[in-house]
């Protein structure tokens, strides 16, 4: 691959690597670090005058920090004549924050959107969006890529009766993606009714669906506290699943989200490496970790050769 350059922030380094060895191509050199009044500074390292750059850096950590980061230095590549600069942006910062929900909310999603584009993105690459209308948030071309097809992988290789099983999904929202699933796998699918108090706190659950004497595996876009979570997983074994499972793509896993998933009758929850899970798994031993380095790498390579990246969308780059 020639006129191509791959810049990881600090956001997920590990994953950058990965991507970077699926590509057969080194990282370029930045340097990233802050001044004494935590003001971000950036320095790249390398030319990338008339390059097609990449920039990778996920939405999570100190997502703040790591926004601005990746801001500074998508405006530095376009200042310094690259040719194209492509965020690619595994889980997108703000993602929940899509709708004016109540008086005199932000739309915060639409914001960040307008920040990367201002800064010079001019394309971003993403994986499993909170909410898909977020696309129409840019005026640039958008690749939301899906977990699905590493999922299912995971799903074959990993549980023993998923022939046996139902795919759930812990609220209305999430349906379509759970029908999916379901229809390749040739397999039933559930949902669970929900009703919040307020965010991140849920007032009762209603099971929608047969989950009795089969494998229940739950299937959703983020892991943040949990809460729904190990109701959810609560509320299937009641109603007689043999063994209950999950599967997220961002496993944010904040506050105390180890301690439910550990007390929960979870067998295991897997999650996407888009957010790194290191310190995650040394305290949880139910934890799992889906690697999609594969799918961001085909997609850059796709983009810059510029061929399709639907295809990536049902199917896993193995």
């Amino acid at each position: 691959m020639t006129n191509i350059k791959l810049f990881s922030g600090n956001s997920h380094p590990e994953l950058s690597k990965r991507i970077a060895e699926r590509l057969g191509i080194e990282l370029g050199k930045v340097t990233l670090k802050k001044f004494s009044n935590q003001e971000t500074s950036v320095e790249i390292g390398e030319s990338v005058r008339g390059e097609d750059v990449y920039i990778i850096q996920s939405g999570c950590g100190e997502v703040n920090d790591n926004l601005m980061e990746l801001l500074i230095m998508i405006n530095a590549c376009k200042t310094a004549s690259a040719s194209r600069v492509t965020a690619v942006i595994p889980c997108y910062p703000y993602a929940r924050q899509d709708k004016k929900d109540k008086s005199r909310a932000p739309i915060s999603a639409k914001l960040v959107a307008n920040m990367l584009s201002v800064a010079g993105a001019e394309h971003i690459i993403t994986m499993d969006l909170h909410a898909s209308q977020i696309q129409g948030f840019f005026d640039i071309p958008v690749d939301n890529l899906y977990a699905e097809p590493a999922v299912i992988r995971w799903i074959k290789s990993h549980i023993a009766e998923w022939d046996n099983s139902v795919i759930v999904s812990p609220d209305a929202g999430g349906a379509k993606r759970v029908t999916s699933i379901a229809d390749q796998l040739k397999v039933n699918f559930a949902l669970i009714h929900k009703e919040r108090k307020q965010a991140n706190e849920v007032a009762s659950m209603v099971l929608v669906g047969d989950v009795s004497g089969k494998v229940a595996i739950l299937v959703d876009d983020m892991a943040d506290t949990c809460g729904t979570m190990g109701l959810a997983a609560k509320k299937l074994e009641e109603a007689g699943a043999k063994a209950i499972y999950a599967i997220m793509t961002h496993g944010v896993l904040s506050g105390p989200s180890i301690r439910r998933i550990l007390d929960s009758p979870l067998e295991a929850i897997a999650v996407t490496n888009t957010i790194p899970q290191d310190e995650r798994k040394e305290a949880c031993d139910k934890l799992r970790i889906i690697d999609v380095s594969s799918i961001l790498a085909e997609a850059i390579r796709r983009t810059h050769n510029g061929e399709s990246v639907s295809y990536l969308f049902s199917n896993d780059p193995l």
